[in-house]
């Protein structure tokens, strides 16, 4: 059965803007709104292509002799990739993580790039598609892997690790308060009868979550942290962005969405550092001259306008992070 679900791009417009456009302010308020076609040349990358949305405004801003590569492990996402490919030449698809962007794109011949875009986390589609297992709120089997075809599901995973290690994974990645408690439940649970549905493992949080912020599920943070922890989301992040000054041409500019606070602060940690490497070196009596140099420039960071959470309240918790690279080689 084929089910058609509606996903709206976040950030759209200020995402691309921010790669291609040299007048780009997070302060302006034009950046969240459609600009006229710069044609940009070069090489652009979208590490989490999805259903295309970026990807697409993005062509929309490209010299007909760019290029753009696109990676997801999304089987999915994978497909509806291959159809845009159809559709424009440019397009260069990589079933693969986006930590694997560095050699993929050496392996093609690309040692530097103009723009890199990232939107982390989970898509919209992802979430709707029950039989994928991450929505807490829709019948549907444990899974939660965003490439269906390698490693553990979550109902493997619940079923052999240990209490300890699933109150790390719930605690560590899900900043969850009662951590402890749940993986109790769950060993409990899994003594008379296996979890083996979202719903499930979403009632029995539930039974041993009693508080929550005004509006969350009382799941939300256990179905995060299992999924990041499953798919290595945060492991994966953090070897992309020290990939991420190599391939960045001067002047090139990558722009990052995130969704939750463990993501956010990797990325923001690590414009800090590339943009002020010198910090630690602030009291030691050193020239300037002797001062290791910006590799970026940070360029701010920006949420979705009022009318955009309005219509997609999805996008109420992003934060779209922009920087551009220097002139300093590594």
């Amino acid at each position: 059965m084929n089910t058609t679900f509606t996903h709206t791009t976040v950030l759209l417009h200020a995402t691309v803007n921010a790669l291609v456009s040299r007048d780009f302010n997070v302060k302006a308020s034009w950046i969240h709104e459609p600009i006229e076609s710069s044609k940009a040349q070069g090489v652009y990358v979208d590490g989490t292509f999805g259903r295309g949305g970026h990807s697409r405004y993005l062509l929309s801003q490209l010299a007909p002799e760019a290029k753009l590569f696109v990676f997801d492990k999304d089987p999915l996402a994978i497909q509806a990739a291959q159809q845009l490919q159809a559709e424009d030449k440019r397009v260069h698809i990589i079933h693969g993580p986006f930590s694997s962007m560095k050699e993929e794109l050496y392996a093609r011949g690309i040692e530097t790039v103009q723009g890199i875009m990232l939107d982390l986390g989970i898509s919209s589609p992802q979430i709707d598609d029950a039989s994928r297992g991450f929505s807490f709120m829709r019948e549907g089997p444990l899974d939660m892997r965003m490439d269906t075809t390698r490693g553990i599901t979550a109902e493997e995973w619940l079923a052999t690790a240990d209490v300890e290690h699933i109150k790390e994974v719930i605690k560590n990645y899900g900043e969850e308060r009662f951590a402890f408690q749940i993986a109790k439940a769950i060993e409990g649970r899994r003594k008379s009868s296996p979890l083996r549905t979202t719903l499930d493992l979403a009632e029995l949080v539930a039974s041993v979550v009693r508080t929550r912020e005004k509006g969350q599920h009382p799941a939300t943070r256990t179905f995060q942290a299992i999924r990041i922890y499953l798919n290595e989301e945060l492991e994966e992040l953090s070897r992309t962005l020290s990939s991420v000054l190599s391939l960045l041409a001067p002047e090139g500019r990558m722009a990052i969405i995130s969704f939750h606070s463990l993501e956010d602060r990797k990325v923001k940690q690590f414009i800090a550092q590339a943009a002020n490497p010198g910090a630690e070196l602030a009291k030691l009596p050193l020239r300037e001259s002797e001062m290791p140099q910006p590799l970026l420039k940070n360029l701010g960071k920006t949420t979705a306008a009022k009318e955009e959470v309005e219509a997609n309240p999805r996008s109420r918790s992003a934060i779209l992070r922009v920087a551009q690279r220097t002139e300093t080689a590594l």
